[in-house]
């Protein structure tokens, strides 16, 4: 089974969040909103986005790469959970 589809619960549960913050957007831009509160609107979607994705990226990582927690080869493990951490760090 996929991971994507064990975490689909909670996965589209972000999408949803996701979703209603883009339509505040498009409200913000109806209503026209000032410019600096119309980005606040935008980063706080670029975030929501960056954490859907590090988590998408983690899960693949841990499910088709290797899962640090489970791998014998300590270089591997170690290699792993730095790209991990690599991820993470880039799309915060």
């Amino acid at each position: 089974m996929s991971h994507t589809i064990k975490e689909k619960t909670k996965l589209l549960a972000r999408v949803r969040r996701i979703k209603g913050q883009v339509e505040a957007i498009e409200r913000a831009l109806e209503a026209e909103l000032g410019c600096a509160d119309v980005l606040m609107l935008v980063a706080s979607v670029r975030g929501a986005v960056n954490g859907l994705t590090v988590e998408l990226m983690e899960d693949h990582i841990r499910n088709h790469v290797v899962d640090p927690a489970y791998e014998p080869d300590p270089g591997r493990a170690k290699g792993a959970a730095e790209l991990i951490g690599v991820v993470r760090t880039y799309l915060k």
